[in-house]
Formats: structure tokens, C-alpha cells, sequence
């Protein structure tokens, strides 16, 4: 058995590879920066990856959803856990995942190539990170972030918005500004500051840094024929985050202490919506505001 730990967001977790030649941490080569020797008495959550979980054949349909490169089917067990099929782009099964009530003590099932298999466990993951994590005060959220002047900036939107156009222009026209992760950053409330986290999960862009900043400001990119921005209301920064943030909304346990994390957010940190166009004045615009 091959145990390794990972830190994320200030949280250890562990992952347990059996001895069979498909699996092993070659299987995350993103997560290689965030690998620790450091060991928690209180760990997040645990994943074993074997050859052998046996499908729950009692558990009960929800429903199939997509997730842009692929879809999961997730039943219900009758332990009050989960089980999902995690298949990839071109339909083919990925990976077996069950999990407990909790997300804290689970087992996955690789299948087929390295790719296939790579694809399964980084899924298992960030679904045990995300609806483990609200618990610690932390969120997974769809944004790409930038550090800038040691604070921490995050924008969202829909995908194919312009989240990463935007961040681009951020480094093209504006000093001191780093790109931080570029699809899957982390949200996490400690005391009463709210921080935001690189992390393995950067969609596209291979931006896998282990740094972290106090959060600034988050800011929704929608596109308009002219560029303008304001502050949303609570009620409107509360909905705009979370739709942002990795859900379970069939799981009123885990739905509600996210919802929790993100209303200690919206009260901590302003949130903006910028309407605009994908050039440089909209960065500048953007830049004045959120920044001050």
C-alpha cells in the first residue's frame, strides 16, 4: 500500500494506492507541489484507490449531470453516502468513486489508461475537497485568480464568459500581477479573514501553485458593449457566488454548510459585477475599483 498526503488550503488529506501497476502517483502530477510529509491527527478526508470496490448495487439513481469534459452519474446509498460513475468526453467509464455520508472515508475504482484513470482520481478529489471541505470553512470555487500587491483577486462567471481573458489583460496591463490558479481556486474563512488558495485543479492552464493570499475582492465578469462596474448587494453577491461553488444541492447536510461558508464571505469581502468589453480599459476600470 502507497499512502501520500497532500495539503490544501491549510488541510491534510490522504490518498492510498493498492500495489496493482495501473495506479500510483503518477496518476497526479499536479498535485506534486502540494504533497507533505506532514501528517494530521484531524485528516479531511481519505480516498483508497484499489482494483476491487465493489459497486453498491442497492443504491438508487439521482441523476446524470454534465461537467463540460465528461458527465457523472450519482445513486444514493442506503448508508447515507454516494456512489458516482465518473465518465470523461467520450463516454467511457473512468472511474467507480463511493463515498461515505461525510466524504471522509472513500474508495475509487480506476479503469482503462493512465489518462482515463488520471481523469477518475482528479474527479474523486475535488468532489471529496469540495463537499468535505465546507465543514472547515472552505469552498471550491469556478474562477480564475490573480495575486496582486500580496491580496488576492477572483473572477467568476459562466464558462466562455471571459474569466481568463480577463485575468490576462490583469497581466498584460497592470504591474505586480501574478496569476494564481486558473479555474479551480479554494475560498477558505480562518478566524475572521477569508483567504484564497492555488490548488491542483487549474482547468486548462497548467498553474498549479501552493500559495495563498488574504482575498480582496471577487469580482463577475459579464459582457456588455460598454465597460462599467458596481458592487453587488448581499443578495446578489450571496447568488453570484453560489454559482460559482462546487454544489451537492440534493444533500441538504452538506448544501447548507455551504451555503454557511459563503454567507461569512459575502459579509467579509465585496463582491463587484464588471459589464464589459475584452480590452484593456475594462482591466483599468476593474483595477480602480476593486484594488483601492
Amino acid at each position: 500500500m502507497q499512502s501520500c498526503y497532500f495539503k490544501i488550503a491549510g488541510k491534510v488529506f490522504s490518498v492510498r494506492f493498492d500495489e496493482s501497476e495501473g495506479n500510483g502517483l503518477r496518476l497526479l502530477p499536479s498535485f506534486r507541489r502540494f504533497q507533505t510529509a506532514e501528517t494530521a491527527d484531524d485528516i479531511m478526508f481519505d480516498i483508497l484507490v484499489g482494483e476491487e470496490t465493489p459497486r453498491d448495487n442497492d443504491s438508487v439513481k439521482i441523476k446524470t449531470f454534465e461537467t463540460g469534459n465528461g458527465e457523472i452519474e450519482v445513486s444514493a446509498r442506503r448508508n447515507g453516502g454516494y456512489q458516482f460513475q465518473i465518465r470523461d468526453i467520450r463516454g467511457r467509464d473512468c472511474a467507480l468513486f463511493l463515498t461515505d455520508k461525510d466524504f471522509t472515508n472513500n474508495r475509487c475504482t480506476l479503469i482503462g489508461d493512465d489518462a482515463m484513470r488520471s481523469f477518475g482520481l482528479n474527479n474523486a478529489l475535488m468532489m471529496s475537497f469540495a463537499f468535505s471541505g465546507a465543514k472547515y470553512g472552505i469552498l471550491l470555487i469556478h474562477a480564475s485568480s490573480v495575486i496582486h500587491n500580496s491580496l488576492g483577486y477572483a473572477f467568476v462567471a459562466k464558462s466562455g464568459t471571459g474569466k481568463s481573458t480577463h485575468t490576462s489583460l490583469w497581466m498584460k496591463h497592470i504591474d505586480d500581477v501574478e496569476l494564481l490558479n486558473d479555474d479551480n481556486p479554494v475560498l477558505r474563512v480562518v478566524d475572521d479573514k477569508v483567504y484564497i488558495y492555488g490548488s491542483p485543479w487549474s482547468g486548462k492552464t497548467p498553474c498549479y501553485k501552493d500559495k495563498q493570499a488574504q482575498l480582496g475582492a471577487i469580482t463577475k465578469i459579464s459582457r456588455a458593449g460598454e465597460n462599467s462596474i458596481e458592487r453587488l448587494a448581499p443578495v446578489e453577491a450571496f447568488a453570484a457566488l453560489l454559482l460559482s461553488c462546487s454544489t451537492i444541492k440534493w444533500d441538504a447536510e452538506i448544501y447548507g454548510r455551504i451555503c454557511d461558508v459563503i454567507t461569512k464571505v459575502v459579509e467579509r469581502i465585496p463582491i463587484y459585477i464588471l459589464h464589459c468589453l475584452p480590452d484593456e480599459e475594462a482591466a483599468r476600470i476593474c483595477h480602480k475599483e476593486i484594488a483601492r
